[in-house]
């Protein structure tokens, strides 16, 4: 918890959600975004390879992010969500919903 922080008072990061269709990043940062807090992937909670982008991926990967969340201190989440963009498509892969519902 940090010091200067009074009761009732929320902490803020920013949760950026990076929802392809092969991954899903669920990465914190502190507000200037400078400052990374957790990251945590689709990958990193999934044995197989093709269940890094399904909803459960995500759905584990957000759990574990709010869980370490709540350890340092972050009382309140900004969200931006992001798909891959670019040429490529806008449309937020399978996790991204999933995601932002457990968070």
């Amino acid at each position: 918890r940090p010091k200067n922080v009074r009761d009732g008072e929320h902490v803020f990061g920013v949760a950026h959600i990076y929802a392809s269709f092969n991954d899903t990043f669920v990465h914190v940062t502190d507000l200037t975004g400078k400052e990374t807090i957790t990251r945590i992937t689709g990958g990193m909670e999934v044995k197989a390879d093709r269940d890094e982008s399904s909803p459960y991926a995500a759905m584990l990967a957000a759990q574990d992010v709010a869980n370490k969340c709540k350890e340092r201190g972050i009382t309140a989440l900004h969200i931006r969500l992001r798909a891959t963009g670019g040429n490529r498509t806008k449309t937020p892969g399978p996790g991204a919903q999933s995601a932002l519902r457990a968070l």
